[in-house]
């Protein structure tokens, strides 16, 4: 097995290796060693993707349809993405300029952030967060500005926001949103996003508006994007590993204006080439005929966060009420502090359950574990059982 030479030691790229892996995946790595443990670990739908999108992959397949696509993506699919957009959000983006299909969520947010910032930039993102927008900025050069939400209720306010503007002294780019939001499943309204909205453009900022969980929502909360408030100054991040149960497709994409998406195309193509076309086939049907595909899945995750909510209520539990995505953001028990690290590697050994400690996901993170319900109920059932034993042998 080879080993890197000596005399190179030195030569790896100095920020890369300053950054440590996913804490999300790393944690879970490390308790998915343990025999019979229970998973609720990480975002990963329990559903199958729905049967017409399976059959459009298959016959994708079939057809020999396995040669290069264009950068952007199929024109078919930007055209159906384009009308999605139009139903959902009642927004005009052209297939032609406007859309770029990438390798999920997670490549759209790579190649917006890499075309939009320099070194020196700084972007703010509320925490809790997905950890992982974290070294993305940082690996264009610029600095993460991480803002703790959690005495607001775990969503950023227009106060709050203008605060850390100032406080930032210049520089500041672009702010980062996700809702609902991933760990807190928190979200934000119309008008919670419009107030927002007035403070970016006023500062001259751009939006990266990420809405992988739009199609989730709850207790009548209407979705709502920042993106019908100020078109010229958002980039929407959006996929379908949430809504259809597609994860293993890795199929996402972005949309903004034409001017910038020139150069995030650039940067997307410099990443990956160029989506699947297998993926594509599939996510051309999921776009165009399968707008109603999320509602049960949105149902059965209702009924599990409510199931969940009124089961840690009884055990004592603290925790932020989500009305969106398929997480649950929970207080540790007070004996821990808010060593949440440990708190989960216990739950783990003793209890054999896998959660996700708070602290992986910001500043605001620390003292709570995150729960994905994207579980069965069974499984949600068991994570109650055992929970309850640990607890009690707790006290």
């Amino acid at each position: 097995m080879p080993e890197l030479a000596a005399d190179l030691h030195n030569t790896v790229n100095r920020d890369i290796t300053k950054m440590k892996p996913s804490a999300i995946r790393a944690f879970d790595m490390e308790v998915s060693q343990i025999p019979g443990i229970l998973k609720l670990t990480l975002g990963e739908p329990d559903f199958n993707t729905p049967e017409h999108v399976k059959k459009a992959a298959v016959a994708s397949i079939e057809n020999n349809d396995s040669h290069y696509s264009t950068t952007r993506g199929k024109l078919e699919l930007r055209k159906a993405i384009s009308g999605y957009l139009k139903r959902t959000r009642g927004l005009d983006y052209s297939a032609e300029n406007e859309i770029v299909v990438t390798i999920g969520a997670t490549e759209a947010l790579t190649a917006t952030i890499l075309a939009l910032l320099n070194p020196g930039d700084k972007v703010i993102i509320p925490t809790p967060a997905f950890s992982l927008y974290f070294p993305i900025v940082e690996l264009a050069g610029a600095t993460p500005v991480l803002v703790d939400t959690s005495d607001d209720g775990f969503v950023l306010t227009p106060d709050r926001l203008e605060e850390e503007i100032n406080r930032a002294g210049g520089g500041v780019k672009a702010v980062m949103l996700n809702y609902p939001t991933n760990p807190t499943g928190r979200n934000y309204s119309a008008t919670q996003l419009q107030v927002l909205a007035d403070v970016i453009e006023n500062h001259h900022l751009m939006v990266i508006a990420d809405e992988i969980y739009r199609t989730l929502t709850y207790d009548g909360v209407e979705p709502a994007s920042i993106a019908t408030m100020i078109p010229s100054r958002t980039v929407i991040i959006d996929g379908l590993s949430k809504s259809h149960a597609m994860t293993g497709y890795r199929l996402g994409f972005l949309a903004g204006p034409a001017n910038f998406v020139e150069q995030a195309s650039k940067a997307h193509g410099f990443l990956v080439t160029t989506a699947t076309d297998t993926s594509q086939a599939a996510a051309i049907e999921a776009f165009n005929n399968g707008d109603d595909d999320p509602v049960l899945f949105r149902k059965a995750y209702k009924k599990r966060r409510d199931f969940l909510q009124d089961a840690l209520t009884k055990l004592g539990f603290d925790l932020a009420t989500p009305n969106g995505a398929f997480y649950m953001f929970v207080k540790i028990p007070a004996q821990y502090g808010k060593d949440d690290w440990q708190f989960g590697l216990d739950l783990a050994h003793q209890a054999k359950v896998g959660i996700i400690p708070g602290s992986a996901f910001g500043p605001g993170g620390e003292g709570y574990f995150r729960i994905s319900y994207a579980a069965s109920d069974e499984d949600l059932h068991e994570f109650i059982s055992r929970l309850t034993t640990f607890m009690n042998n707790l006290n």
